[in-house]
């Protein structure tokens, strides 16, 4: 990706990890503009906040303030190692789900 592309994407990429609702507006954002840096960090971000989503469910059957310590804890983690690849203007994958959330979502702004 050029510096261009960065530049003029890193909004829409930042918009996508402001809870579920920045991904869908910035998905309609970059829906006219097909920025390949901001794609890959709303298909980043869905990911995210989808898997936080599920796995907050299964969380909050436990009942049990350590678990739900690590799980915020684990997921803050990543939001914001996301967030500060996005601002950096990197697009590295989350680690271990990264790549899997790009091949999912891979239909999402092309």
């Amino acid at each position: 990706m050029t510096e261009e592309i960065i530049k003029e994407g890193k909004n829409i990429a930042l918009v996508s990890y402001i809870w579920i609702f920045g991904v869908i507006i910035a998905f309609y954002l970059n829906n006219d503009k097909k920025n390949e840096f901001a794609a890959f960090h709303i298909r980043q971000s869905l990911g995210l906040w989808l898997s936080y989503m599920v796995f907050a469910y299964m969380v909050g059957y436990f009942d049990n303030i350590m678990i739900s310590i690590s799980f915020w804890i684990f997921f803050g983690v990543l939001f914001v190692y996301s967030f500060i690849t996005a601002v950096s203007g990197k697009a590295y994958p989350i680690p271990l789900v990264g790549n899997l959330f790009q091949k999912i979502f891979s239909g999402l702004g092309k």
